[in-house]
């Protein structure tokens, strides 16, 4: 009797070619998304598949690989399916429950790093915290920051906590739940800072990639100002005197934020732009 052929086994190469193609009506990224993916199921880095096109995938591997490229084809993001994305000098758990952290948020780290480098101890404030990217990234460069984090949501309180035990930053910061500053119960911040939900409910952007992510955490009321309003006009009250606010915005809004710092009596609001020379966030003080 004719020995049956056994199927083909795949490489390396071969697997990322077929995955690159799945991906181009999806992503402007497939190479990359494929890269991240098939990097994820070896538990290697990038450089290991470059280094070793012609390996051959174990079954195991494909039937870890497969199942990532069609859940990534519906747009699905691809920081969710490894379950991590960088942000500053943290690799960062994520989850549905938290909005993936994203560079443009690092203006917001460098500014805030800025005002307090000459404070010892400063007391922080980070509003909203989600993953907890901000507050850890702050407790990471400033270990002798007493810092609060706070946000609505339980769920990404969780995640938050796992991040600060998997960065060894539980003793830096402060997890707490609250609705802005309900729970809040110091009133003496060196420092405010926050990234809230500010995309208008109606925007066609909720329909794209990041659908996927938590609603109440990317949209807002009032074309997408009511959080920001929120935060701003209670600020002066839960800072020192020469503390600062630091909140990031759309890119359209910088000049509504600022008139919002003016109207709830913030001085010296200044507006600073990304990488991709976007208006991106907004400072003030309580300095006259």
């Amino acid at each position: 009797m004719q020995q049956l052929n056994k199927p083909l086994l795949i490489t390396i190469s071969q697997a990322l070619k077929s995955a690159r193609k799945a991906l181009e009506k999806t992503s402007d990224t497939p190479t990359l998304d494929a890269e991240l993916l098939l990097a994820h199921c070896l538990d290697k880095n990038q450089t290991y598949l470059h280094t070793w096109p012609e390996k051959q995938l174990s079954d195991n591997q494909l039937n870890c690989f497969e199942p990532l490229i069609e859940k990534r084809k519906t747009d699905y993001p691809v920081a969710y399916l490894l379950g991590h994305k960088p942000f500053w000098t943290l690799d960062l758990i994520v989850t549905e429950d938290v909005l993936i952290p994203r560079p443009e948020t690092e203006l917001l780290v460098e500014t805030a790093l800025e005002k307090i480098q000459n404070i010892y101890n400063p007391k922080i404030l980070d509003l909203g915290t989600g993953s907890g990217a901000i507050a850890l990234a702050l407790a990471s460069e400033r270990p002798d920051a007493k810092i609060t984090a706070s946000d609505y949501s339980k769920k990404a309180l969780t995640v938050a906590h796992r991040n600060a035990q998997k960065h060894d930053l539980t003793n830096n910061v402060n997890f707490i739940q609250s609705d802005w500053y309900s729970n809040v119960s110091t009133s003496n911040f060196d420092l405010i800072v926050s990234n809230p939900p500010y995309i208008n409910p109606q925007d066609s952007h909720l329909k794209t990639t990041i659908r996927f992510e938590p609603f109440q955490a990317l949209a807002a009321k009032n074309n997408g100002l009511a959080d920001i309003e929120k935060i701003i006009q209670k600020a002066k009250s839960h800072l020192k005197q020469g503390g600062f606010l630091i909140i990031e915005h759309g890119f359209d809004q910088a000049e509504d934020t600022l008139d919002l710092m003016h109207k709830y009596y913030l001085s010296k609001p200044k507006n600073l732009t990304d990488l991709n020379n976007n208006p991106r966030i907004t400072y003030a003080t309580t300095s006259p």
